[in-house]
């Protein structure tokens, strides 16, 4: 079995951040704008005074906010397939929105009852499913279909998945220190990594390379 070299996972992120890298920028811009302003305009904020208003408010701006989960998801596997033609029109993607809100939920109950039980389980039952909700986006599956087939593709690597978002979270430290302008280098280049972590385990064992380095 061919390890998953978390390094390798970078770079192919900056490598393929270096093709087009104000265009990237610029996704995530607009996607982290969307959040923020519907955030500061439906959020009614944790001292608020529970009403259906602020109850409907709440929901409005928990949906925008899986909007934009998967429509950054979506402009990442279509940025990691083909950089060239990736655009802005990629965070658009409501088709699998009642499947995929339905596996983050499973998901988020599945990794609360191993953190529940032990903190090292709920960590590896994080990882096992870590790539469940970019099955959905990119494989229709369904969500119980989509947690079994990230269970399936990551066993055997989940220390070294481990490791890959230690070595994010370290790269993103370095980006906000960097005076929160690096992240707008990080951020993309992170869910780049991630992508082709998941792209070379949905595809095997096998050495995975962009799309469009071929």
């Amino acid at each position: 079995m061919q390890k998953l070299n978390a390094l390798e996972c970078i770079r192919a992120g900056w490598d393929i951040f270096k093709k087009r890298p104000f265009m990237l920028i610029g996704v995530f811009v607009v996607a982290f704008i969307v959040s923020g302003i519907s955030s500061a305009l439906l959020d009614p904020g944790q001292n608020a005074p529970v009403t259906f208003a602020t109850t409907l408010m709440s929901i409005a701006s928990g949906i925008v906010g899986v909007f934009v989960e998967m429509g950054l998801i979506t402009f990442a596997l279509r940025a990691y397939d083909s950089i060239e033609s990736a655009g802005i029109k990629d965070l658009w993607n409501a088709m699998p929105f009642f499947y995929y809100f339905a596996a983050q939920i499973v998901v988020g109950l599945s990794v609360l009852l191993g953190l529940v039980l032990l903190i090292v389980p709920g960590i590896m039952v994080a990882l096992a499913l870590m790539f469940t909700s970019y099955l959905v986006i990119d494989k229709h599956r369904g969500p119980i279909e989509a947690l079994k087939e990230s269970s399936r593709i990551t066993k055997g690597h989940r220390w070294q998945l481990l490791v890959l978002v230690l070595t994010i979270i370290g790269l993103n430290i370095l980006g906000l220190i960097a005076l929160i302008v690096g992240l707008l280098v990080t951020i993309p280049v992170s869910m780049l990594a991630v992508v082709h972590a998941y792209r070379k385990l949905e595809h095997g064992a096998s050495e995975v390379a962009p799309v469009s380095a071929m």
